[in-house]
């Protein structure tokens, strides 16, 4: 075997015992903190049908999957890029009886084929919430502070809530600034890069305001708000202003309301989590339909490896050597008071080297 063989596809990555470790502790307190908000955590499994995957979200594609047949059904199985739509499932499902508001959580790997041109990782860590049954300012305003719980439960500070309006284009083209679907499509492609000049060679000139309506919140929103739409944007309006009330100042709140980046399936509200020097986001959520019952939802996804540069290493964690012929029994009740033990395999092991701190001595713990 050559050492090519050895290396790893475009994307992926080991993690290597410093940063798993810190990715456990991570990924724990992220679940203690959304069960401390009444979340219940559910564990769907990594592949499903390809068919169910792609039924549950509007605009999930299953061309992002990892696709091949079951040799036991003969049906096309997926592996799954996005844990949300299996919330769905179950809720729909198995929890369909559930009183709702229905509040649940997960925690779980993802992949996918190709890499998202902003972000090179095609596998992640991914924790999130879903509060099922309801869409309401309320509800978007728990799942948002439930997010920043989370992250702040982590150890992530200096987070900043990016709000985005995902239907708003939808909403004006069916409203006061009328378009085809095409001229929607070509305005929405404009508005992403920011382009006066595009805008109105699409016939989008009544969209240009919506290009400055972005930056901190007040000043973004009374910019918004100035937009005259006849009163179309005045509910939405409404409730970012509620949601940043209930936020106060547990983070930093901007505005870019035409923001569609991993917004494939949210209607009226959308948010993205920033923090420090993260590269990136660290997360996003919003509102939705859960395909099939058409039943409404508010959630949220934090990817926890793009928030490792931001934790700490946690405390050192003494070892404790137990030589060969130790006292078992002691070192089972140390092991009750927290220890963490190596036995030896061998007399002419290491204890440093191997990473111990300590060592059992006639069933007493001396340092090394």
């Amino acid at each position: 075997m050559s050492m090519t063989d050895d290396l790893l596809p475009e994307g992926l990555a080991d993690n290597l015992p410093a940063e798993s470790a810190k990715l456990g502790r991570a990924m724990r307190a992220a679940l203690d903190a959304m069960d401390a908000h009444g979340y219940d955590r559910v564990s769907p499994p990594l592949i499903e049908f390809e068919k169910s995957l792609g039924h549950r979200m509007d605009g999930l594609q299953t061309r992002a999957m990892f696709r091949f047949v079951d040799p036991a059904s003969l049906r096309t199985l997926a592996l799954r890029s996005d844990i949300t739509p299996q919330i769905g499932r179950i809720a729909a499902t198995a929890l369909s009886a559930r009183a709702r508001p229905l509040r649940l959580c997960y925690a779980g790997e993802i992949a996918r084929i190709a890499a998202d041109q902003l972000d090179p990782v095609r596998q992640r860590l991914q924790v999130g919430a879903e509060l099922i049954g309801a869409d309401s300012v309320a509800a978007a305003s728990e799942v948002v502070l439930t997010a920043i719980a989370a992250l702040k439960a982590v150890g992530v500070e200096g987070l900043s809530v990016d709000f985005t309006l995902p239907d708003l284009v939808t909403t004006l083209a069916n409203g006061p600034f009328p378009l085809t679907d095409a001229q929607a499509e070509d305005v929405r492609r404009e508005l992403d890069t920011k382009d006066a000049g595009g805008l109105k060679a699409v016939g989008g000139e009544d969209y240009l305001p919506l290009i400055h309506a972005a930056g901190p919140f007040p000043d973004a929103l009374d910019r918004l708000r100035a937009i005259d739409a006849g009163g179309a944007l005045a509910s939405r309006i409404d409730g970012l202003e509620a949601v940043a009330a209930a936020i106060g100042d547990r983070a930093r709140i901007t505005l870019d309301p035409t923001e569609r980046h991993g917004f494939e399936y949210q209607s009226w509200f959308g948010f993205t989590l920033y923090a420090g020097n993260a590269r990136g986001a660290l997360g996003r959520g919003g509102t939705y339909l859960i395909r099939g019952t058409d039943e409404p939802a508010t959630g949220f996804s934090i990817y926890l490896g793009q928030a490792l540069p931001l934790l700490d290493e946690g405390d050192s964690r003494d070892m404790l050597y137990l030589p060969l012929g130790h006292d078992t029994q002691a070192a089972a009740r140390l092991r009750g008071d927290g220890w963490r033990t190596l036995a030896a395999l061998s007399e002419n092991e290491d204890p440093r080297a191997l990473g111990c701190t300590h060592r059992l001595h006639d069933g007493e713990v001396a340092a090394l």
